[in-house]
């Protein structure tokens, strides 16, 4: 059976793409939350100065 998009699919998806996106931020800053900082803004420019040892 192939995969047929049509036009219903599309608007449908349309609808979910900031729900979608809400919950993608909302989850990788929640990961942020929980990891190292240490270990994530080490690469930011700047701010990674301060964790040079």
């Amino acid at each position: 059976m192939a995969l047929r998009l049509g036009r219903k699919h599309v608007e449908l998806a349309g609808k979910w793409i900031p729900s979608a996106a809400a919950y993608g931020t909302a989850g990788t800053l929640t990961l942020l939350y929980f990891t190292d900082w240490k270990v994530v803004l080490q690469y930011v420019p700047f701010y990674g100065g301060k964790f040079k040892e």
